[in-house]
């Protein structure tokens, strides 16, 4: 055999002249018409769709400047029974430095401690919001409750188009008001 008499196995498959008649005449397996018969055809991703439909996150809420945590940090009365020894000062500074209380964006947090649990030890609490249940425990076992006085958020809109937010305390009634 000479080298002019080799034959290859898989010969060369002639090149595909799309839409010139042959195997894909006319349209070339692009359908009719239309955005997807166009050479550069990119559409548009179906999630980008989805995302475009989402309302937009104008403000928080209703546009009402509110704080961003309007709850406060709990702690209960078990955490206190474990962390503190007798006639312990149990303040917010104190709870975040013993590790019962995070800060968040890094400012001390409102506390407020709850009654889940029992206490025997006297502890001086001062500047948390203190449960009734909790006030009482405390107090049976000897400690001194100095709380700052609850404050409820109440949200109302007034008739000509002013949104205003009532904080009421036990004691007195502070009002804010914000015009659109």
């Amino acid at each position: 055999m000479q080298s002019h008499q080799l034959k290859r196995i898989h010969p060369n498959m002639p090149r595909m002249t799309v839409a010139r008649g042959g195997r894909r005449g006319k349209t070339a397996g692009r359908g009719g018409k239309g955005q997807s018969a166009r050479a550069g055809n990119k559409r548009r991703p179906e999630w980008r769709d989805i995302i475009k439909r989402l309302p937009k996150l104008r403000g928080r809420g209703k546009n009402i400047n509110m704080p961003i945590n309007l709850k406060p940090a709990t702690v209960n009365i078990f955490s206190l029974q474990k962390s503190f020894l007798v006639n312990d000062n149990v303040s917010p500074a104190i709870l975040v430095q013993k590790g019962l209380v995070t800060t968040r964006s890094g400012r001390v947090p409102d506390i407020k401690i709850l009654g889940d649990g029992e206490i025997d030890k006297a502890l001086n609490v001062s500047g948390c919001q203190v449960s009734a249940g909790a006030r009482k425990k405390l107090e049976k076992a000897g400690g001194t409750v100095t709380a700052i006085p609850v404050m409820e958020i109440i949200r109302k809109s007034d008739p000509n188009n002013q949104k205003s937010i009532k904080l009421v305390s036990p004691k007195k009634t502070v009002e804010k008001s914000k015009t659109k």
